[in-house]
């Protein structure tokens, strides 16, 4: 009996000890490069004429041992949806795409490789029966239809999603209407894409309330990267560089798993899906959200020396439908942009100090990469060639958003429901007040040739806070989310005193 005891004690033990440190699976609103439900492409740039060397490829892997559905949409630098199409992983499978094969030659990928049969998508020897689970997956469908999935695009269609990547239109060749503008004119085609799990290949794209009901997973077992070819200084004759890369943004669903239009309660305050979910249930989707504020490295030291871009993907303020004011997605305002030379000098917009609001307002569409010298930023006033920017790209908000609100009485809590709010069941004693910030992600790409060397560095900008960081106003304070100083309980700064201890390393709790 003793002997019992000490054994289902010591089994408590090593439970406790496992789990020390874990809140709800992993469940924070920090971006990072692991396996996620979603990723995102913030930009993708392709030269669509013959020879033209720009391009972008991206690369999906499945890190887990069961088969996957990846589904993939291109977006217009509008954040308007004009492609879907699905990628089947076999357990431990990668998937490379070139966006130009797709684009320019109508051809999504090879058919080794792509679909759910041995022919297509063959088994490796640790997802073979007997020892993998071979094509199967608990949270398919019980018809995948994944036995069609496109190698080919109809001729049409391609052209269609060419011409609304490049000028916007996207109600030619028959395939498509829309009378209205979706992206912007550009001669190469830009945009943005999105990759889900999902459970089954549909055509369905993210703006259709169905596509969280019926087809989305929460599985957090994809990893991604991409690889620009050809890129080269926004705003300048500058001859292309050899190529630059980055991991995609890493979306995970908290908390992970369950099937396609799964019920669950998350501690997510919203998501990165937010203003597609259906307005009944704004909490079919899990997916981590965004950060809004950013601190950016620059380097500019003219058209001879070292340039630099800044890539940034923004939230748009509508469904994604075909509408007229679709086009507010194509000038979307920022809230506040700081640039600080080497000698710590800032400078804004506009002629005045650090605390007035930046006028005129810059703004940016939902994906872009502009130039560091652009109009877009306050100007260097000094002979410095570098330093950093503070971004706080934070849109101003929208009705279209959803935030958890709720009120307290007798220390229970009290679902509030309506326009702009979210139908979710929030902690008790918990508040998120204010309209919460967009959606943002900044990648900074440094160009500069040495000699013969045509050098490229591609990397994140750092997030001041993360998607859970509430809204901050222009004239903020700037510095990392929850302010400085930060004294945990029972401690104060190196001088004694706890005058300055207003900071916080805690969110309030959504």
């Amino acid at each position: 009996m003793k002997t019992r005891i000490a054994l289902a004690l010591l089994t408590v033990l090593i439970t406790v000890s496992a789990s020390a440190g874990v809140v709800g699976n992993d469940a924070t609103c920090d971006i990072k490069v692991g396996p996620a439900a979603t990723l995102l492409l913030p930009y993708f740039e392709v030269d669509l004429q013959p020879g033209g060397e720009q391009t972008t490829l991206f690369t999906i892997t499945n890190v887990s041992r069961y088969s996957q559905i990846a589904h993939v949409t291109l977006w217009t630098d509008w954040s308007f949806p004009v492609l879907t199409f699905n990628i089947f992983l076999t357990g431990y499978d990668v998937q490379s795409i070139n966006l130009k094969d797709i684009l320019a030659g109508g051809v999504v990928a090879s058919a080794v490789g792509t679909g759910p049969t041995t022919v297509k998508s063959p088994l490796g020897a640790l997802t073979s029966p007997p020892f993998g689970p071979g094509y199967t997956n608990p949270n398919f469908k019980a018809a995948i239809e994944c036995d069609a999935l496109p190698g080919n695009l109809p001729q049409t269609l391609a052209a269609t999603v060419r011409d609304a990547l490049t000028n916007g239109i996207y109600n030619t060749h028959n395939s498509a209407s829309c009378p209205n503008i979706v992206g912007g004119t550009h001669a190469n085609a830009i945009g943005y894409a999105t990759i889900d799990v999902v459970g089954s290949c549909t055509n369905r794209l993210p703006s259709d309330p169905l596509y969280y009901t019926d087809d989305l997973l929460f599985d957090n077992v994809l990893i991604g990267d991409y690889q620009q070819i050809g890129p080269k200084p926004a705003g300048t004759s500058a001859a292309t560089f050899d190529a630059g890369g980055n991991p995609m943004v890493h979306i995970r669903a908290v908390p992970e798993g369950g099937g396609a239009g799964s019920n669950v309660a998350t501690e997510l305050p919203y998501t990165f899906y937010d203003r597609y979910t259906p307005a009944t249930n704004r909490i079919l989707d899990r997916r981590q959200p965004l950060p809004s504020t950013f601190a950016a490295r620059f380097i500019q030291g003219g058209p001879a020396a070292f340039a630099t871009n800044y890539t940034i993907w923004r939230e748009g303020f509508l469904k994604g439908a075909c509408g007229a004011s679709l086009a507010l997605n194509g000038a979307l305002p920022i809230v506040d942009i700081v640039r600080f030379d080497e000698h710590d000098n800032p400078n804004v917009t506009s002629p005045c100090n650090i605390l007035c609001p930046a006028i005129p307002t810059p703004i940016l569409p939902a994906t872009s990469s502009s130039s560091t010298a652009s109009a877009t930023y306050p100007s260097i006033s000094t002979a410095d060639v570098g330093g950093w920017m503070y971004l706080n790209l934070n849109n101003g908000g929208s009705t279209g958003y959803s935030v958890t609100t709720h009120s307290v009485v007798d220390d229970l809590p009290t679902v509030i429901t309506g326009p702009g709010s979210r139908s979710a069941l929030a902690p008790a004693g918990s508040q998120t007040v204010g309209p919460r910030p967009s959606q943002n992600w900044v990648t900074i790409t440094m160009f500069g040739s040495l000699g013969t060397k045509r050098m490229v560095a591609e990397f994140d900008a750092a997030s001041l806070g993360n998607g859970c960081t509430p809204a901050r106003g222009i004239g903020a304070t700037i510095g990392p989310a929850g302010g400085v100083f930060v004294c945990p309980p029972g401690t104060t700064l190196a001088n004694g005193t706890t005058a300055l201890c207003t900071g916080t390393n805690i969110n309030p709790k959504p």
